[in-house]
């Protein structure tokens, strides 16, 4: 719903600068009532000419929009990419760490030298 306040928000804000635009460049007399054929020829070439820029830009918006949103999603998914990748190291090296203290110290064998042979003293 918001979004669709917005835009009828954004719809008569450029309706009211259209018609405050071209009113002021075409209206000279305010003493009829009616408007003049060059008054009424030079608003619908004012609103006509507004209206074709408008479409034009937005053309121009919604392309370089696209290209835009490309951009974004490309770093995006290497973001997560490498997001993921650490993620992964980070989880080996817990593994490796984990391996590591479970493994037993193992106790160094004394070695003595238990002969038969009598020592000569």
């Amino acid at each position: 719903m918001d979004y669709e306040l917005r835009n009828i928000k954004d719809f008569l804000q450029l309706y009211n600068k259209i018609t405050d635009m071209c009113f002021n460049s075409c209206v000279d007399n305010l003493f009829g009532r009616d408007l003049t054929r060059e008054e009424v020829s030079c608003a619908d070439n004012c609103v006509l000419k507004f209206t074709n820029v408008n479409q034009r830009l937005l053309k121009v918006y919604v392309g370089v929009q696209s290209d835009i949103n490309q951009r974004r999603l490309a770093e995006v998914e290497t973001q997560q990419a490498k997001m993921v990748a650490e993620a992964q190291q980070q989880q080996q090296q817990e593994q490796q760490a984990a391996a590591a203290a479970a493994v037993p110290a193992t106790p160094e064998v004394a070695t003595a030298s238990n002969s038969t042979e009598p020592s000569v003293a």
